[in-house]
């Protein structure tokens, strides 16, 4: 077992990276004087992950949402389910599947040791039968159908499928109706024991404990893991969008858009460097004090909704400004103009620093966070970062970096603007 203690001088604050003897890497956070106690057990597999090869054996072909299924049937034991057992502790526990990772967490004021045993026990003990397999697929299909019928999650992947041409990021994440009938238990246990490996596994647990509280229940629960080499198989990502724009007729107030630049992307995430100057770009370009985001509000084109994200993973990547509108189209040209027009002016020392230091701030009010920084350290073990060196990378940006992202990060012919309004 090999622990490191990673400290940042300047903020007072460390936590602890373990490299576990079954496999697992293991970060504690210990926030002294609170009452709660945050934990997430993750692994690197989500619904991009529908083709893969372990070793450099065969490539395994899979139905897509089979992550998501999976996430939902680990719960299920012969003994019964793990809400029922984390009742008895009083946790409240839940668990996601994004496009590239699953995770399973819960939260407690009390009883935080058993929480963690059920944790550790039950993403380790897989129960996939004909019969639960066949009765998910019910509950599941529902939920797709659910998922279909909604405004602000057609209006991303609507984008997404608009955006990339192979990549898989395209897919819903619960997959479709069809493809999750295609499901079972093989399935299940071929994904399982290719991605719940405790290699290919984190757990993050921030809050009132200690380094040797978590240490001990994971001796006692984690079984050793051999490591095994996996590959994610991807095909060929064309750099061009399939199309500049989509939309859609469903029920809603007023219409939705999801404005969204696609960016080259590789099998590795951006560096910390990269995503740090990305973010203070972001928030100088759209943030409730930029002048964009004045000028849309002065114009009543858009309303408190109006949002931005940086997303990434293995092979995809793009910047997507999402809200309500009376005007969709109008909201896209003129975000497009904008950043048009910053790109011949350049960005002032004041808007930079401005921004700079928001970001900055808002990193060190999320160190307050229980959950937020056991997420984080999940997220950013997966991408190969640390939360200091991410927050010193803020710190360190120049005008010339965020400059530099500023002319990479938005290329206007690849993008589309995906919406969703009232049939007319």
């Amino acid at each position: 077992m090999h622990i490191s203690e990673i400290k940042s001088e300047l903020l007072n604050e460390k936590y602890y990276k373990v490299k576990h003897d079954s496999g697992l890497t293991i970060y504690v956070y210990p926030k002294e004087g609170y009452s709660s106690t945050y934990a997430i057990f993750g692994t690197k597999y989500g619904s991009i992950n529908n083709a893969f090869r372990v070793d450099n054996k065969d490539v395994v072909r899979v139905p897509d949402g089979i992550a998501h299924y999976l996430e939902h049937k680990l719960f299920e034991s012969e003994d019964g389910d793990a809400f029922s057992r984390y009742a008895k502790t009083g946790a409240n526990a839940n668990a996601y599947t994004s496009f590239d990772k699953t995770c399973y967490l819960f939260s407690c004021t009390d009883n935080f040791e058993d929480s963690l045993e059920i944790l550790l026990d039950f993403v380790q003990s897989p129960y996939f039968t004909e019969e639960t397999v066949a009765k998910e697929q019910g509950i599941i299909g529902q939920e797709i159908k659910m998922y279909d019928d909604s405004p602000s999650w057609r209006v991303m992947f609507n984008m997404l499928m608009n955006m990339y041409h192979a990549h898989p990021v395209r897919i819903d994440i619960a997959g479709t109706v069809e493809s999750i009938a295609e499901i079972t238990p093989e399935y299940l246990y071929t994904c399982y024991n290719t991605y719940y490996n405790l290699n290919n596994m984190v757990l993050c647990v921030c809050g009132n404990t200690t380094l040797d509280t978590v240490l001990s229940i994971a001796d006692k629960m984690l079984k050793k893991n051999e490591y095994h080499k996996i590959e994610n198989i991807f095909e060929d990502e064309d750099d061009s969008v399939v199309s500049p724009y989509v939309e859609q007729c469903l029920p809603v107030g007023l219409p939705l858009f999801n404005l969204g630049f696609k960016e080259k992307a590789g099998k590795k995430r951006p560096d910390v460097k990269t995503l740090a100057c990305s973010e203070i770009l972001l928030f100088l370009l759209a943030s409730s004090t930029s002048t964009l985001y004045r000028k849309l509000m002065d114009e009543n084109l858009i309303n408190a909704s109006f949002s931005y994200e940086y997303m990434e993973g293995e092979g995809f990547l793009a910047t997507i400004f999402s809200g309500e509108s009376h005007d969709p189209k109008k909201v896209a040209t003129i975000i497009k103009d904008y950043i048009q027009q910053m790109k011949k002016t350049g960005i002032s020392e004041e808007e930079f620093e401005i921004a700079k230091r928001a970001t900055y701030g808002d990193c060190i009010a999320a160190l307050n966070s229980t959950d937020h920084i056991a997420n984080l350290m999940a997220d950013f073990y997966f991408s190969d970062r640390e939360i200091f060196e991410y927050i010193d990378a803020i710190s360190d940006a120049t005008l010339d970096d965020v400059t530099d992202r500023l002319n990479n990060m938005f290329d206007i012919e690849k993008s589309t603007l995906s919406v969703i309004k009232n049939a007319e």
